[in-house]
């Protein structure tokens, strides 16, 4: 997704931008319409006034002088609204399709599983859906559309020029070659200029967004200055880069006006020997000045125009290999899992997050109905794998995994995990309410059932204490609250969703003992009655437990109950001899 697209010209590309049009096929050709329309508009008032110059006031008719001048006013009045409604109308169209675009990759987004999330830095996400969608916005405002208006105007200005004065015509039209030339190396070099721009764009999005969420690592090792010299670099790039394109405008827009300049010159000499020999009248020349400037304007504008078609295209491509990307979880299941039991069954699986780096080797084991299990083992032994495949947050390589007898896959996946509850021990907190993070903003749910949940876990009181209460800003990722608090609050919302399996991942490493005392019995009564699987280095937890899964490079190691492990005296007899030496020392 990193990878800058091709620099070439893609109408298949162009054509999927338009499709987004179609639900606003009336806007789109009444702006086609309107481009014609000011066109043919374009040249007609330096024919006015060549006729006001020739006729009129060279025959001093001053009633017929009184009449093309209102014309011309009404012209200019009528030229001037129909340009005012196409540029809103073509912008508007343009916003309107970035919206729908834009929803559409953030559902995109939304609906990836999580090895997309493993390989995609999140600063280039923020790119794609935000300063990519407006260079597509770019394409209606700036782009295609107008492009088309500046190509019809200046058709019709040089049609305008041959019926009037094929001679004069050409002789003006001699310095067109040099402005072509000069518009082909413009685009050439601002391309590349804006290419470089965007690259340089989604570096700095990915490094600020990434420093920003671990300035507390940043700082805690006094890294500043070297995160801050690695960040110059970035910012150089993105600099010189447009430096690069600021040259580019430099040099090319002050030719355009020498050309330009030549071309009057052109006129001046060639109109005044015709005009002495009688071959040409005073307006023709007054309305070829108006002509060429007509002429120059679009095709100065022009290859700014085009770059931003280009770059539109290049971000359009961007944006359209995201929402092409295959998703690696496929919810192909149709079963709803409103009924579960929880039984879970592990059938020789097989699981790696990279190809020839297992994580679980054939894993095999159940977990009945109701029961708690758990896991425990050295760290990078597969516990935490093994919670992540049971929600189907990734795709095993081989084997089954079974929920009441039936495969995984064959769930609708958003029903399954609605019937999973998680707590993780790193947990997330959005920017919002506490209210707001513990029901995840579904408005269906009262803050009495909030308060019952709270309640039930011991935390209402804490929670009572905080300004605002249940209304209390947490800030983005939690910070106003304390790493405990912040996990109290993933517990009230796993409770509040009364899932048929729940998974405590580390749950109450990050709660002291006081804390821990009061959601302890929260989380007895939470356990009962459902199928757990819980990773704790907590003795009080490990105990408690039905049976033990003992993990050693993702194969079970040993399996049984506390009192049956520590009578074998192996791996788990060494690893809980180790946690209670440890919290010994702690207490």
């Amino acid at each position: 997704m990193s990878q800058a697209p091709k620099k070439t010209f893609s109408l298949i590309t162009l054509r999927r931008i338009f499709s987004y049009t179609n639900n606003y096929r009336s806007t789109f050709f009444a702006a086609m319409f309107l481009s014609v329309v000011l066109a043919l508009i374009s040249p007609l008032r330096p024919y006015l006034i060549q006729q006001s110059v020739d006729v009129y006031i060279k025959n001093q008719w001053l009633k017929g002088l009184l009449f093309i001048s209102a014309v011309q006013l009404g012209l200019l009045l009528l030229e001037t609204i129909l340009r005012f409604i196409f540029s809103y109308r073509i912008s508007w169209m343009g916003q309107s399709v970035v919206n729908d675009l834009r929803q559409q990759v953030f559902r995109k987004i939304l609906f990836q599983d999580v090895a997309f999330y493993d390989k995609t830095a999140v600063g280039t996400l923020t790119t794609r859906s935000i300063n990519d969608m407006e260079s597509v916005n770019d394409v209606f405002s700036e782009g295609i559309i107008s492009i088309i208006a500046d190509v019809l105007t200046i058709i019709a200005v040089i049609v305008a020029m041959l019926a009037t004065d094929w001679v004069l015509t050409l002789i003006c039209l001699t310095t067109l070659p040099a402005i072509i030339l000069a518009t082909y190396w413009f685009k050439e070099n601002v391309n590349r200029s804006f290419q470089r721009v965007r690259t340089a764009v989604a570096a700095l999005n990915a490094f600020a967004q990434e420093h920003i969420s671990g300035m507390s690592i940043v700082q805690a090792f006094a890294a500043e200055t070297r995160e801050g010299a690695k960040f110059d670099d970035i910012n150089k790039e993105h600099r010189n880069a447009h430096i690069k394109s600021i040259f580019a405008y430099s040099v090319f827009f002050p030719i355009v006006e020498i050309i330009l300049a030549v071309s009057m010159g052109l006129l001046v000499w060639w109109g005044a020997k015709r005009m002495i020999n009688y071959d040409v009248t005073p307006g023709v020349i007054i309305a070829f000045v108006m002509y060429l400037n007509l002429l120059f304007r679009p095709l100065r504008m022009m290859a700014d125009k085009f770059n931003v078609l280009q770059m539109g295209m290049i971000a359009a491509e961007r944006i359209f290999t995201l929402l092409d990307s295959e998703e690696s979880i496929k919810n192909e299941g149709t079963l709803k899992a409103d009924a579960l039991t929880g039984a879970i069954e592990f059938k020789d699986v097989h699981f790696a997050y990279k190809p020839d780096v297992p994580v679980l080797r054939g894993l095999s084991f159940d977990i009945p109905a109701g029961q708690t299990m758990a896991l425990v083992g050295h760290t990078g032994a597969g516990k935490t794998s093994i919670i992540s495949i049971l929600n189907r947050l990734y795709e095993i390589q081989s084997g089954e995994i079974l929920i009441d007898g039936r495969t995984i896959n064959d769930y609708d996946v958003y029903s399954l995990r609605e019937h999973i509850g998680i707590v993780l021990q790193d947990v997330f907190l959005f920017s919002g309410t506490v209210f707001d993070n513990i029901t995840l903003r579904n408005s269906a749910i009262p803050l009495e059932k909030v308060q019952e949940c709270c309640t039930i876990l011991g935390i209402h009181d804490f929670i009572m204490r905080l300004p605002d209460n249940y209304y209390f800003n947490v800030m983005e990722r939690g910070n106003t609250l304390s790493q405990g608090q912040r996990q109290l609050i993933s517990f009230a919302r796993a409770l509040l969703y009364n899932p048929t399996i729940l998974i405590l991942d580390e749950a109450t490493s990050s709660i002291d003992s006081e804390s821990e005392q009061l959601v302890q019995k929260a989380i007895d009564a939470l356990i009962k009655g459902r199928t757990s699987i819980v990773i704790a280095h907590r003795l009080s937890t490990i105990r408690k437990a039905d049976q033990i899964l003992v993990l050693d490079k993702g194969q079970v190691a040993e399996r049984g109950s506390h009192s049956q492990l520590m009578q074998q005296e192996g791996a788990y007899f060494k690893l809980y001899t180790a946690v209670e030496k440890q919290e010994v020392v702690a207490d």
